[in-house]
């Protein structure tokens, strides 16, 4: 599945994110959705997402 698509990503799925300090790494963080923060059907970067322990990043992949 592909995080750049709203549909693919529900809350409570464990997914990694790229935090907006690791953009330029490319680092992944894992965590489990708490909630959805994109509000359109698909993103180029992926959808930006918040995790259970409050980080907020764009889904990179879906585990």
């Amino acid at each position: 599945m592909d995080g750049k698509y709203r549909a693919n990503v529900r809350p409570g799925m464990q997914v990694g994110i790229v935090l907006k300090k690791d953009q330029r790494s490319g680092k992944v963080t894992n965590g489990e959705v708490q909630n959805i923060l994109t509000n359109s059907a698909t993103h180029p970067h992926g959808i930006k997402v918040r995790l259970t322990d409050g980080q907020i990043g764009r889904v990179k992949k879906i585990l």
